[in-house]
């Protein structure tokens, strides 16, 4: 493995791959819908569609990243998603039609699983070869600060064109994290030591564990996947605060950055699993809270609560699983991505079904709910497992 590089320009290249692949390929769509849909182009079920076979291709790259080990391998998957990132972006621009926009945001969801899953393992086995403390809450920042740079962009650029120019724009912005995102996450090869000799070992978990834990993340998927691709719809659906929509946006992005690396200090205080016991429960609040009052000050706190609490836990368990299998962290990654992403394709289609979809997201919210209550209560029993690796940090 490539040992040239810093440990700050892992995590900088880490935290670029994450604007580019998630901030911008698969989150410039949240700000970017409402405005599609206000320009005709899509509506509320084209839209959540288009959500699904994003979704659809997230969980096609999360299939394949667990189906695979050697890790030169994932590198170059990793700079293949780099490349569908971008062209992914620019290629929104190109057209109207609903299948090509369909095969476009299924490339885009490929490419953000090459960079949450395949991309945090490389970093993360580069942490461990390296001999730094096996934490990715730096590294998954950059969702959060891609959230917040993509829909700055989208609110700026309103003022200079539709939507078609804002996918434009975006695409070009992309190609700026691309250059570090390529040169800065190292490729790996399958050595299991570290640069001082020493062997690296897996510590698997029980079946019995990891099935309760790919259960929970499942329903924390499904809470996932409705707030972060409708938070700017649901706000907009309510004329009172509607121009506030974007903004709230923002501020899930805002409170997402840091929360990441608030979080792995709690799971040092805590553990791993009472930290992620917290952050559920935390989710949950934001989910119940625009169902139980439609003012601005109630959707601000939940949009709040979902960017400070979602990133968290994805980054706790895709951390967890790089501890359980430091030699190829990317393979549990994908295992547990599978479960989180196939919510990802469920929850969008029960929207879909709603026979209020036209009117309300509230449905959705409620699936949400449910699911992050059924999550919360599954890890309960997780909290007792005796495995090493859940009683040292």
């Amino acid at each position: 493995m490539n040992s040239t590089h810093s440990r700050y320009q892992v995590l900088l290249g880490g935290i670029a791959s994450l604007i580019l692949m998630l901030g911008v390929a698969r989150f410039a769509y949240t700000p970017l819908l409402p405005h599609m849909i206000a320009a005709g182009v899509i509506d509320n079920i084209g839209g959540a569609w288009l959500t699904t076979a994003n979704y659809l291709g997230y969980f096609s790259g999360a299939l394949l990243s667990a189906s695979l080990s050697d890790l030169r391998t994932k590198s170059i998957l990793f700079r293949i998603g780099l490349i569908l990132a971008v062209v992914s972006t620019l290629a929104m621009a190109t057209t109207t039609n609903p299948l090509l926009w369909g095969f476009w945001r299924y490339l885009a969801g490929l490419s953000s699983a090459g960079g949450l899953l395949i991309g945090s393992g490389l970093v993360l086995n580069w942490l461990v070869r390296h001999n730094h403390r096996e934490e990715l809450g730096i590294h998954f920042s950059g969702l959060g600060i891609g959230i917040v740079i993509t829909t700055l962009c989208v609110f700026a650029l309103q003022q200079f064109g539709g939507w078609r120019e804002n996918w434009l724009w975006l695409g070009v912005l992309g190609c700026l994290f691309f250059i570090p995102s390529w040169f800065w996450v190292p490729m790996a090869d399958n050595d299991r030591t570290t640069v001082t000799g020493k062997a690296i070992q897996d510590r698997p978990p029980s079946t019995a564990f990891l099935n309760i834990f790919m259960l929970s993340y499942f329903c924390a998927g499904v809470g996932f996947v409705v707030c972060a691709t409708f938070t700017v719809a649901l706000i907009k659906q309510h004329d009172h605060i509607a121009q506030y929509a974007e903004w709230a946006f923002v501020l899930l992005g805002l409170c997402a950055a840091p929360a990441c690396i608030l979080w792995d200090i709690v799971a040092r205080r805590i553990g791993f699993l009472n930290a992620l016991t917290w952050a559920y429960g935390l989710q949950l609040l934001g989910v119940i809270l625009p169902l139980l009052s439609t003012s601005l000050m109630a959707n601000l706190l939940s949009a709040g609560l979902f960017g400070a609490t979602f990133i968290g836990i994805v980054s706790l368990v895709l951390t967890l699983a790089g501890r359980f299998f430091p030699t190829k962290p990317a393979k549990m990654m994908g295992k547990m991505t599978l479960s989180y992403s196939v919510a990802q394709v469920v929850a969008p289609s029960l929207m879909i079904l709603s026979p209020n979809i036209h009117q309300s997201y509230d449905i959705g919210l409620w699936i949400a709910a449910i699911a992050m209550t059924l999550g919360t209560i599954a890890l309960f029993p997780l909290r007792k497992d005796p495995h090493p690796v859940l009683r040292s940090y």
